[in-house]
């Protein structure tokens, strides 16, 4: 019984956790699934454990790759990809929770700007960029954290 409202709780964290950047959202809902997988009625096999293991490391990896890549899609230079993606930490670690997403937008602003020399009208593409590759990755993260929300509750079931 214990366990089991503990897991709700990871998976609800875990949720939560993919719009708050302090918070890992999918380890903390694939935590729940591996107390419910030692804890739980052994319904749960380990290759599916350790398939959702998987995705959790894909998506948590992507989480941070995404920005930058949307910032090279939308005609940013390999230097403004890597300014997104230095934004994105920086913001993390100083600015939590809003500094991730304008941490991104500026890091690739302004290494497009400061190092490639081009004009501020132009840098706003790849900047904007960096923000839809931050909504991109969120959603990827509250995709998978949601559908580990669902096999929690059944499960439980």
């Amino acid at each position: 019984m214990v366990t089991n409202i503990i897991a709700i709780i990871l998976g609800i964290i875990g949720l939560i956790g993919c719009f708050v950047p302090i918070l890992p959202g999918p380890p903390i809902s694939w935590g729940a699934l591996l107390l419910l997988y030692f804890c739980g009625d052994g319904t749960m096999k380990l290759s599916f454990l350790l398939v959702w293991l998987a995705v959790t490391i894909l998506v948590t990896v992507l989480d941070y790759i995404v920005p930058s890549y949307f910032t090279r899609v939308t005609g940013g230079s390999k230097v403004a990809g890597r300014g997104s993606l230095a934004g994105l930490i920086i913001g993390i670690v100083f600015f939590p929770p809003f500094g991730m997403i304008t941490g991104a937008f500026l890091g690739a602003l302004l290494a497009e700007v400061l190092f490639n020399g081009t004009e501020w009208k132009k840098s706003i593409k790849p900047a904007f960029g960096s923000f839809l590759g931050f909504l991109c990755g969120t959603f990827i993260k509250l995709a998978s954290s949601a559908v580990m929300m669902w096999y929690i509750i059944k499960f439980l079931g």
